[in-house]
């Protein structure tokens, strides 16, 4: 590995961490000594990024910093191609035209030989299954981001109908369906919700009284991905 790529890891590094990190950890991280990665960190320091610490105290990344050019290894230009495809076969059409338009900026600042790498990314994603759901997926990713309530007309997997009202916090996506994860206002409770079982659908203009993550995060400590109720 060349010392710029390993600045440029060592940059990653730090921009995943919001605390500041030990240098023998950091040093530990990008298999170098402690005192290469001081020097590492000084030269850094020296070219602008905004690092803040010292030895003993550990080191953080100041947020909002960019990395010019945009750089990448040849795993990770798979991994983002990779899962661009993915988006572009088995989202909304709204996401799906989105995940094209993002792979185009990426390019465009991409030095050349990066960029033709990306162009010539080989990974490809298979047809998707035939979907016909009732209800625009695109209005339940705007009421996911805008934290507004639905109305939904719904088929469990027994076939019995019924009338919800959701707060809706997170959107997953399956190999054969799509899952809408939300707290039910008749159960009480967080529930997991198929697409191709919502007859009808209404996004409310009340928001829910609740934040999206902490939703989230009470979602994680108790419940695991499900197909639908």
């Amino acid at each position: 590995m060349s010392r710029s790529e390993r600045l440029l890891d060592l940059l990653q590094i730090l921009r995943r961490h919001r605390r500041p990190v030990s240098g023998r950890a950091l040093a530990e991280e990008t298999g170098v000594s402690l005192r290469t990665l001081y020097r590492d960190i000084a030269s850094l320091q020296a070219q602008g990024a905004p690092i803040e610490g010292e030895a003993g105290l550990g080191y953080v990344l100041k947020p909002g910093f960019v990395l010019p050019p945009m750089m990448f290894s040849s795993e990770e230009i798979e991994a983002l191609v990779l899962g661009m495809r993915w988006v572009a076969h088995r989202a909304d059409a709204a996401l799906a035209g989105a995940a094209g338009e993002a792979l185009v900026k990426v390019a465009a600042v991409l030095p050349p030989a990066l960029a033709a790498e990306l162009e010539a990314a080989t990974l490809l994603v298979g047809p998707r299954r035939t979907e016909n759901d009732a209800v625009d997926v695109a209005t339940l990713r705007r009421a996911i981001r805008s934290e507004r309530k639905l109305r939904l007309s719904y088929v469990d997997a027994a076939g019995a109908a019924s009338e919800r009202i959701i707060w809706p916090f997170a959107l997953g996506f399956f190999d054969e369906v799509r899952v809408v994860a939300g707290w039910c206002e008749m159960r009480q409770d967080l529930r997991h919700f198929r697409v191709d079982r919502m007859q009808a659908m209404e996004m409310l203009s009340a928001r829910y009284p609740a934040r999206r993550q902490a939703l989230m995060a009470q979602w994680r400590l108790c419940h695991g991905p499900a197909d639908g109720n």
